[in-house]
């Protein structure tokens, strides 16, 4: 990837593209991209105008919320996966696309999806969070149970039953905070700290600025959305209260953790702000954006599939005694394949940044282009992992794809900021939460089938997530007779 004899076997092409007027172009694209088409039908349109899945973009927001938007996209499986090599991308700053919110919003730190891995501070830090994880990891599967009878399916159930309709994305705010709060904060229950009931919606406060400028909320009309959101940023002194509660909680309650920060060399202060980075970004965003798909794909496939996954988890589940363990959770083919098979289609966080750190070339399927040191670049996720010349069918949810021989492909499943056959490290950028999304995924389709037979959904599509109201359940009619 590296140089231009390695790649002799394919024809070196200029970057296809153009863009366009200073401003107006992009401008243009931005509402192309936000209203007009929609993200997927936006870079599907360039590279079919341009015949290439490398090609030069205006990246949304754009002006003037970013003057660096002239970017290079790479939209299918090989380029796609230049974004992970280190030696050739720099992760500085770059997390959030072409802006990138003030210090002020991490009390004066960068946390270390911010930082390139070349920072000697990223080793510690990403190594700090691993570490965090690996020592909780037997409260994985028992809070998270906790979290769905107390915060999801009770009440899921209950308006389901009364009112003839639940709305599931509304639910689960308060699900994935509560679990993830206790999770981190030595099972302290977040509604005992000075955020009481309202913790989800300190934290969605908090993230709204940092992340509107690249996403459209659809409550406003198109002029006005546009212009309040993705022309300027919006200052950090709206959300300053909500930010300072959520300090004082972190700060409060997440003592473990903070003190194992500590032992390690790195200022609490320090370890606060990342703490809240990796709850906001990597767990509450990510998890309220990947459950709403997981149940669209999986309720729009149907009873059949219901069918199946009930009989697996509730048979591993009586041939386990009874227990769900992760031992259990394991032998679930099927549920493990659904899962994969959604990140594939609807990686949570759909586009990765970087610039280039040298001169380098990069190799689609069909020909190979120099990117210039300092370019930025953007990979687009879905298209790269629905690549055609890859995976057949791949617009298509199917749910037994990674089964069997279909494991081996699980190498160009990339939502994680990685191979899925890859483990985050403290020397690369995948996503440290990896296994545990994908362990939360199986368990909430295992605890789900424990109850429920078969279920009916209305999907309302939206910019990314999808909004899912579940409309029938039909409880378990054999709960452990299979």
């Amino acid at each position: 990837m590296s140089s231009y004899s390695e790649l002799s076997n394919l024809p070196i092409r200029e970057i296809p593209g153009d863009y366009g007027f200073p401003i107006i172009s992009a401008i243009k694209d931005r509402y192309d991209y936000f209203y007009n088409q929609g993200e997927d039908a936006w870079f599907h349109n360039k590279a079919e105008k341009y015949k290439s899945t490398v090609v030069k973009i205006n990246m949304a927001p754009g002006p003037f919320t970013s003057n660096d938007y002239k970017l290079v996209a790479f939209l299918d499986a090989n380029s796609f996966v230049c974004m992970f090599d280190n030696s050739l991308i720099d992760k500085t700053d770059t997390l959030g696309g072409t802006f990138k919110p003030g210090k002020e919003y991490y009390g004066g730190y960068r946390p270390v999806a911010f930082i390139d891995t070349k920072d000697p501070n990223h080793a510690a830090l990403k190594g700090y969070i691993l570490s965090a994880f690996a020592k909780r990891h037997n409260l994985f599967i028992p809070l998270f149970r906790n979290s769905l009878s107390d915060h999801l399916f009770n009440n899921l159930e209950k308006q389901v039953t009364e009112q003839g309709k639940s709305d599931f994305n509304a639910l689960l705010p308060t699900m994935t905070f509560n679990f993830i709060f206790r999770l981190l904060c030595d099972q302290t229950n977040p509604s005992d700290t000075v955020l009481g009931a309202q913790g989800p919606e300190h934290l969605r406060k908090w993230l709204f600025p940092q992340l509107i400028p690249s996403l459209s909320a659809k409550k406003l009309p198109n002029i006005i959305e546009d212009t309040l959101f993705h022309n300027f940023l919006i200052p950090f002194c709206f959300i300053k209260s909500d930010y300072n509660k959520l300090v004082d909680a972190f700060s409060k309650s997440a003592v473990s953790i903070l003190d194992e920060a500590e032992r390690l060399g790195i200022k609490r202060e320090e370890a606060v702000q990342n703490i809240l980075f990796l709850v906001g970004i990597n767990m509450f965003a990510g998890l309220n954006a990947f459950f709403p798909h997981l149940f669209r794909f999986v309720g729009e496939a149907g009873a059949s599939l219901h069918t199946q996954l009930a009989k697996e988890i509730r048979t591993v589940i009586k041939e386990e005694g009874g227990a769900i363990t992760l031992s259990a959770i394991n032998k679930m083919s099927l549920v493990k394949s659904v899962v994969y098979e959604t990140l594939r289609l609807r990686p949570p966080v759909p586009l990765q940044y970087g610039k280039a750190k040298k001169d380098f070339m990069v190799q689609s399927h069909d020909a190979s282009y120099k990117i210039n040191k300092g370019q930025f670049v953007v990979g687009y996720q879905p298209m790269a992992s629905r690549d055609p010349k890859i995976f057949a069918n791949p617009d298509e949810f199917v749910p037994d794809r990674f089964m069997n021989d279909g494991e081996k492909m699980l190498k160009h499943v990339l939502w994680s900021n990685g191979r899925e056959t890859e483990n985050p490290a403290p020397d690369n950028k995948q996503c440290p939460g990896k296994d545990l999304v994908h362990l939360l995924g199986r368990l909430i389709l295992v605890e789900f089938f424990m109850r429920y037979d078969t279920f009916t959904v209305e999907i309302t599509p939206l910019f990314r997530a999808p909004n899912v109201a579940f409309k029938t359940l039909t409880k378990a009619s054999k709960y452990f007779s299979m």
